[in-house]
């Protein structure tokens, strides 16, 4: 029998109850909430959806900044029951429309900044019924179709004026919460699922028995809340010890972040390696991160030379270590004053991690790498809607991550990169097919492939080899461009390689190892610069 609980309760209504609803809850922009304003914030914002229709468990898709309307965006929809699906802004409009015609969303908030993309995914979402805009304006109603509601964010506070939620729908700890969309290991957005319970079991082991974190600790993260890194840095993690979070909705730079930790006294900031390494090249005095007593980095394989630089210059100890979507947060990870550089540590209390062959047997001793597979209860329920790829990914309780790895005589634990053509570019996963039917829209490209090239710091970049239509001369930058203007900025390749030829089997499969190795004979793509940190 499963128990009655609510994340956003748990999150909230938690610490007002205890008597800290004086403590700072977050941080932003426009001053400060307190743990009881932001659960009666909460609250206003849950009687908005409600009057406008949303029922448990439907999904309420969210395209915003980093800022209160998102944050209480995300609690306010738990709070009823229903399933806050945060998604990326980095998205074009068609992008967004998928995600939202895939969750069935019947209600589309949104940022001001976005209304272009957000009127665009309007367009091909048939279930959509209410769209919300930050700002004064809100949404165009001839852009959204006779069957969708435009409502400015001020507008739903108003409807629900006259019809409060005073308590927390009565959700079982099983109950659907969160889904985030991630390409993963296959290389399509999916929804991985996860549960009330869930939130409470990545707080419960990564933030309180590695970080240590605990309510004096003011939290800051690279990463954004539609990540699941992010979520649990900005949103999870320190309301679940009453500590407090900072909110910054701008795109995130070493000078502007330096600012930040000062101005608020940040004493946990979690990053990307794609920012560490801009941060470490930069011109910041070394003093400008002094509050920080713990850095964390996760996304993709921090390489030992930023850990040792950023130690070394700053004083920030990062634990680097490695966590999925589908596992909500980080599983294995270096612990305070024990990192190995170049390792992603050990697994986090509550996790089970297994090595296997690719015959399925287990691999007990170290040295030898094969596939990584774990088991913990934060493990999403599946994809939705995606029944072949579940068998694909859950083995039982077991989930494969397909990550390549290896156990150290020490007992950590190193990636070896990815058993399969999906990339991971600044953190997040990028499909080469994805960018390679973007190319072939181009009209002088015959065949496009993309291929991940390790730059200076060993993370990967996406590279095209293009064979060019008979006749047609390549420019390389605007083939760049075109990409830009079909896809998220992140995705484009970073270089266009005219090629007379693919490299391919006599079935005609393409041989990517060939044009991997092939590049690893042409100049590498710069090391990482604040415009690869999409987080």
């Amino acid at each position: 029998m499963t128990d009655l609980f609510n994340a956003a309760e748990y999150l909230t209504e938690r610490w007002v109850i205890a008597g800290d609803g004086d403590r700072v809850a977050v941080r932003h922009p426009g001053g400060t909430l307190t743990y009881a304003e932001l659960a009666a914030e909460v609250r206003r914002v849950a009687a908005g959806l409600t009057t406008i229709g949303v029922r448990p468990e439907e999904r309420v898709l969210l395209c915003m900044v980093d800022d209160v309307e998102l944050f209480t965006g995300i609690l306010a929809t738990m709070y009823i029951g229903a399933v806050a699906v945060p998604s990326s802004t980095m998205l074009t409009g068609p992008e967004l429309g998928k995600l939202v015609a895939d969750s069935r969303a019947r209600v589309l908030l949104g940022s001001h900044q976005f209304s272009d993309v957000v009127h665009a995914a309007a367009a091909g979402a048939p279930d959509l019924r209410h769209v919300v805009l930050t700002g004064a304006q809100g949404p165009d109603p001839a852009a959204l179709g006779p069957q969708v509601t435009a409502l400015t964010w001020a507008q739903l506070l108003a409807a629900g004026a006259d019809t409060p939620v005073t308590a927390p729908y009565t959700t079982w700890d099983e109950s659907p919460a969160l889904w985030l969309y991630t390409s993963g290991t296959t290389g399509t957005p999916k929804g991985a699922m996860h549960r009330h319970t869930d939130i409470r079991y990545v707080c419960e082991t990564y933030a309180h028995q590695v970080l240590g974190i605990h309510a004096d600790d003011v939290c800051l993260s690279v990463a954004k809340l539609f990540f699941a890194y992010g979520i649990g840095n900005s949103m999870f993690f320190p309301l679940s010890v009453g500590a407090s979070t900072v909110l910054e909705p701008s795109r995130p730079n070493p000078r502007l972040f330096a600012e930040r930790v000062a101005e608020h006294g940040v004493t946990l900031f979690f990053a990307v390696p794609s920012f560490w390494g801009p941060l470490l090249a930069g011109d910041l005095p070394d003093d400008a991160f002094r509050t920080v007593r713990q850095g964390t980095s996760a996304g993709e394989t921090l390489p030992a030379r930023m850990f040792h630089g950023i130690r070394d210059r700053f004083g920030i100890e990062i634990l680097d270590g490695i966590g999925s979507t589908e596992a909500l947060h980080i599983f294995i990870s270096n612990r305070p004053g024990a990192v190995v550089p170049g390792s992603s540590g050990t697994p986090v209390p509550g996790y089970r991690i297994e090595l296997r062959r690719t015959d399925g047997t287990v691999i007990e001793g170290t040295g030898e790498s094969g596939m990584l597979f774990i088991a913990g209860e934060s493990v999403c329920t599946g994809y939705w809607c995606r029944t072949d790829v579940n068998r694909a990914v859950f083995h039982g309780e077991w989930m494969r991550t397909g990550d390549q790895y290896v156990r150290n005589d020490d007992g950590t634990y190193t990636c070896l990169g990815r058993a399969d053509d999906v990339l991971k570019v600044g953190g997040i996963w990028v499909s080469p097919t994805e960018v390679e039917s973007r190319l072939l829209e181009h009209p002088d490209l015959e065949e496009a492939v993309v291929v991940g090239v390790p730059d200076s710091d060993g993370l990967d970049k996406p590279i095209a080899y293009v064979v060019p239509r008979p006749g047609a001369v390549i420019d390389p930058d605007e083939v760049i461009a075109f990409c830009r203007a079909g896809l998220a900025s992140f995705k484009r390749p970073r270089a266009v390689l005219p090629i007379a030829e693919l490299p391919k089997t006599a079935t005609g499969k393409i041989q990517r190892f060939r044009l991997r190795a092939l590049a690893a004979t042409t100049p590498a793509p710069g090391a990482a610069t604040g415009e690869e940190a999409p987080a």
